[in-house]
């Protein structure tokens, strides 16, 4: 038979194992575990073994953190509204008809539920807010709900913060998709552009628009005076004559090559019509 441990040697067992999955798994999700019962903690050990360590506060894993968080939310137990409990959401009983006799009219009327009897039962008329979130449960509330047979709070394993290779971090960042990363990748960019211009400091971000500004300050200076470079030479030609314009944008607003259509034209004028039957005032069975 084993010698009983002190409480003493417990703590030190306890935080020796501790450490030991802390140097194994390179991953954990802390939990918070109200209101969940031994046989549902005995179910989401059981969904995740393999890969998991499964713990009231901590889940040790070698595996992929959101199928891990994905894993622990599919075990969720529905509950009934308890006396002093705090709604974690609201709560709404929908209209309907009740199946309660008239006689049970008097927990609709302490709660100002609005009634009718029909068909010798009690029914609601119409959607009432029963508890508010974040309130405390009422004894006539919960009887309320327990004779409706609505059970309307449901519990499980609820991950509060991520560990991964020494860096804590939201759960939320779990849920994030390539598509938001990249947004925020190019929100990151984009305000380190704005930095960057705004105190004339080059970085790799604003090193294009740097050089697209200063382009523009040097060709407006050559426009305003004699002196030019390569680049400037044909926004001065254009500027000079400004018909220059309209020849270069002529193939384009032709959609294909200018001289071959002038060629096509030149050859369809010289070619003579053809006489029709109309012309000759004969029909096509004359």
């Amino acid at each position: 038979m084993a010698p009983k441990l002190s409480k003493s040697d417990k703590k030190l067992a306890y935080d020796s194992k501790l450490c030991q999955f802390i140097d194994e798994y390179t991953q954990i999700l802390v939990v918070f575990a109200d209101n969940v019962g031994s046989k549902q903690l005995q179910n989401i050990r059981k969904g995740l073994r393999g890969d998991s360590v499964g713990n009231v506060g901590l889940i040790f894993t070698k595996g992929d953190l959101k199928e891990v968080s994905e894993e622990v939310a599919k075990y969720k137990v529905g509950a009934p509204a308890r006396v002093g409990l705090v709604a974690p959401i609201d709560v709404v009983v929908p209209p309907g008809n009740t199946g309660l006799d008239p006689s049970q009219t008097s927990f609709f009327q302490v709660l100002n539920i609005p009634t009718k009897i029909n068909k010798g039962t009690v029914e609601i008329i119409t959607p009432v807010e029963l508890i508010k979130k974040g309130d405390k449960v009422g004894s006539s509330e919960a009887a309320l709900l327990a004779k409706l047979g609505i059970r309307p709070f449901s519990y499980g394993l609820i991950v509060t913060s991520v560990y991964d290779n020494g860096t804590v971090f939201s759960p939320e960042v779990l849920d994030m998709t390539e598509e938001d990363l990249i947004e925020k990748f190019a929100l990151g960019v984009s305000m380190v552009t704005s930095l960057s211009l705004a105190i004339s400091y080059p970085t790799l971000a604003a090193a294009p628009h740097m050089f697209v500004n200063a382009y523009k300050n040097a060709l407006a200076i050559a426009v305003e005076t004699e002196y030019s470079f390569p680049q400037a030479d044909k926004v001065k030609e254009f500027l000079a004559d400004p018909s220059k314009f309209l020849v270069a944008a002529a193939p384009a607003a032709a959609g294909g090559d200018a001289p071959a259509v002038a060629a096509k034209e030149e050859v369809k004028k010289d070619e003579p019509e053809e006489e029709s039957d109309e012309d000759m005032g004969l029909g096509l069975f004359d």
